[in-house]
């Protein structure tokens, strides 16, 4: 029997909708069980106690505090941070492999890049704690450079690469006419860019940005090593810190099911996850707006 291209053109259509649906009921059945045992943690603990609570000290032999507050703050700091550093000096390198680099070093810069990408986080998480934390110690003159400004550091590195390679497609991906037209009325190279190419790949450029920002928040490893882990309301950069990935990490693999530090832990994922969900659904309305508008 001979299949025709209607009918394999039907065969595909129905081969990638039950692939993306699946993809859809896993995320919902990952949140549904995160939502349900994290829920748990409300019969012995106020709501307002785990959301807004200054302190998280759940292992305290008298009074245990599941304060997420410090935690929270803690994933924020280290990440806006690390995308302080990361997308500018992401986009700037970006628009110069897309633009201005020679053949030479495009060769040469692209691939490193991209290997970059592959190295593992514990790698990352080592070389900050012997070569990035002395150096933030003595510039700084601390005692002790596992802090907050460490694990930034070492997180825009880790989102460097996605941030790159997809603004550098989406930057060559603007149609050469628009260059064409911009020179014609006797713009510059970087006027051009300012002024046209990088305003016409917005689009891609903030899908860029949200993935290094997605890249960073749910980094785990590297933090765990590399920021000091240390449960309090952190002050400044310099202040050790403990991420939520990092206390879902050290701790779930030592509590006792059933208890309300176990359902504690899930009500974090469960954090972890709108958190995560809210900037893809933000990335995407906004990255959305961008195309219609250009």
């Amino acid at each position: 029997m001979r299949i025709t291209p209607h009918q394999s053109d039907r065969v595909a259509t129905v081969v990638f909708s039950a692939a993306g649906w699946i993809s859809v009921l896993v995320l919902l059945g990952i949140f549904a069980m995160l939502l349900y045992n994290g829920a748990r943690i409300f019969s012995s603990v106020r709501p307002d106690a785990f959301l807004f609570g200054t302190a998280w000290n759940p292992a305290a032999y008298e009074v245990p505090r599941f304060g997420i507050l410090p935690l929270l703050v803690s994933t924020l700091l280290v990440t806006f941070g690390a995308m302080a550093v990361a997308i500018p000096l992401g986009i700037g390198t970006a628009a110069y492999l897309a633009e201005f680099a020679p053949l030479g070093v495009y060769r040469f810069v692209r691939p490193v890049i991209e290997l970059f990408a592959g190295v593992p986080s514990v790698a990352i998480g080592f070389a900050g704690i012997t070569l990035v934390a002395p150096s933030i110690a003595r510039i700084f003159g601390l005692n002790n450079g596992l802090n907050a400004m460490n694990g930034a550091f070492l997180l825009a590195l880790m989102a460097l690469p996605t941030i790159i390679i997809v603004a550098e497609e989406s930057i060559r991906g603007v149609p050469q006419a628009f260059r064409e037209a911009s020179y014609a009325l006797g713009a510059s190279r970087q006027s051009t860019l300012w002024r046209v190419t990088l305003p016409a790949a917005m689009s891609g450029i903030l899908t860029a940005v949200m993935l290094g920002l997605g890249r960073a928040l749910g980094e785990t490893m590297t933090v765990l090593m590399a920021t000091g882990n240390a449960a309090a309301f952190p002050g400044s950069f310099f202040d050790p810190v403990r991420t939520i990935t990092a206390a879902i990490a050290i701790e779930l693999g030592e509590t006792a099911q059933g208890t309300t530090h176990y359902f504690a832990l899930f009500a974090l994922g469960a954090v972890l996850f709108i958190m995560s969900l809210s900037v893809n659904i933000v990335s995407e309305k906004v990255a959305r707006r961008f195309r219609y508008k250009i």
